[in-house]
């Protein structure tokens, strides 16, 4: 996986076309392609193939830029950052692409098709009536002269016929019969090249070392290694990562392919620490027990050899245990920070003090930050709730107005606005050892929360305050009374 030449540096690239979406498959592609680079001193480069101008666009192009950021995979090399290689567009590299297609068709190891669409439909149907495998016939390939009539459709690579062997890093020897592909389009004119064509050309130019990405591309890679030996390149190292399978194992469907990450974890409120940490396990497993790592661990831990050769299960159980335990190595401060957003999109505006100590509370319970504003509700306004919740097992509404009536007069002699949790616990163990345990806590934290589950009863009273507390617990007297 190191260069076996110690004058050899690693320079990865990940190359995504803005065709849609920052996607869960191009994020763990690049995170891999970005770890690497990382543990062997070497570059990550982000190349955008954007040869197809009916469904490139710029906005897309923004959002992979955008995500690849938010994710802290920042790259060397590339769009905004530059780099000795000037362009990172491939459509701003047409006129590189041209000359390599020409030296392709003057040394005759290219040629131009002439057959459409329909001709070439007509053919792939009459093999499959055969039960042969699609592939292009060859019909152009010994034209002395074009045909009369007709214009050239696209320009095809002149297959050898050979076998094709080559080294994964993850799945060991792999061998393709070229008879089984056949001459595969290069590019629709000089102007026009195709993905096969850019990318082995990029790849040669940007000394490319090592190309990591989706098993999905190991049909590709002996095309691109018969067109780098035609145009006299040396070949890479390749390492084909596992596909994403949902939990049934099945490929992901498209419409999680297609959410963006970003737009993602920004609606439901996943932290980028924990969705790196989930891309990472998408195929690759620590050395140790440990699955809880930042970025920085990764880096220190990261081995391609430990990549898996069956698919990767996207669990969004395990994705939402991951961001449960970010957020608990979160300082508070800041995960008040990134959960202010979520509670002003309820209306609520409290202060930061106030904030803080409902985050506190709450921190270690939530699994994404869009929970806080679910999970913490009734500090911010106390929901409203039937009368029999305020009831223990069996306890009759005049015995839990009695214990009501205790517990305000106990907490009304409270000196401190907000007194600490362990005033709070300890003004009340007598009426607990008198009455018990569940008779007094039970309607405490049915009155301070309107909710069968929440924090215990004295965290939430911390948290509210003397005055917001007494005014909960008068509330829960009054709705047994009537």
């Amino acid at each position: 996986m190191v260069p076996s030449s110690t004058k050899e540096q690693v320079r990865v690239r990940i190359a995504p076309s803005p065709t849609g979406p920052f996607h869960w498959g191009t994020a763990r592609t690049a995170l891999f392609n970005w770890l690497f680079a990382r543990q062997h001193g070497g570059v990550f480069i982000l190349r955008i193939d954007d040869t197809d101008e009916e469904r490139s666009a710029r906005h897309f192009e923004d959002q992979i830029m955008a995500g690849l950021r938010w994710l802290g995979l920042f790259w060397d090399e590339g769009p905004e950052v530059g780099g000795p290689h000037k362009f990172y567009r491939q459509s701003e590299r047409r006129d590189i692409y041209a000359e390599y297609l020409k030296k392709l068709l003057e040394e005759g190891k290219a040629y131009y098709c002439y057959c459409t669409k329909e001709e070439l439909e007509a053919a792939r149907q009459a093999m499959l009536v055969d039960g042969l495998a699609p592939k292009y016939t060859g019909h152009c390939r010994n034209l002395t002269a074009p045909p009369a009539g007709k214009s050239p459709q696209v320009i095809r690579f002149r297959t050898p016929e050979t076998t094709v062997d080559f080294k994964d890093l993850i799945r060991g020897k792999i061998s393709f019969e070229t008879e089984n592909f056949g001459d595969f389009a290069i590019a629709k004119d000089l102007e026009r090249p195709l993905f096969h064509f850019t990318g082995v050309v990029d790849d040669h130019l940007f000394e490319i070392s090592h190309i990591i990405r989706g098993e999905d591309h190991i049909s590709n890679t002996p095309k691109h290694i018969l067109l780098a030996r035609a145009l006299g390149f040396r070949e890479h190292h390749y390492a084909h990562l596992p596909l994403i399978l949902d939990t049934n194992r099945q490929k992901l469907s498209k419409r999680k392919l297609d959410t963006s990450i970003y737009a993602y974890a920004e609606e439901r409120g996943y932290l980028a620490a924990a969705v790196v940490n989930f891309l990472a396990l998408l195929g690759w497993h620590p050395q140790g027990e440990e699955e809880v790592l930042s970025l920085e661990e990764l880096v220190q831990q990261f081995d391609l050899n430990r990549s898996q050769k069956g698919g990767a299960i996207f669990n969004e159980e395990k994705l939402d245990w991951l961001n449960a335990q970010h957020i608990k190595r979160l300082d508070p401060e800041d995960l008040m920070s990134r959960i202010r957003p979520y509670v002003s999109q309820r209306g609520w505006n409290p202060d930061d003090d106030f904030l803080l100590r409902v985050v506190r509370v709450e921190q270690d319970r939530l699994r994404t930050l869009e929970d806080f504003a679910v999970e913490a509700d009734f500090f911010f306004a106390l929901p409203d709730y039937e009368a029999e919740l305020l009831l223990w097992k069996g306890e009759s509404k005049v015995g839990t107005v009695t214990i009501l009536d205790e517990i305000i007069n106990i907490y009304s002699e409270l000196v401190e606005d907000f007194p600490s949790r362990q005033v709070v616990v300890e003004s009340l163990e007598p009426l607990i050892e008198t009455k018990g345990r569940g008779q007094v806590l039970w309607p405490l934290r049915a009155a301070l929360s309107g909710r069968r589950t929440s924090p215990d009863p004295y965290e939430i009273f911390e948290v509210l305050g003397k005055k917001e507390s007494l005014e909960r617990l008068h509330l829960a007297k009054k709705k047994l009374s009537v």
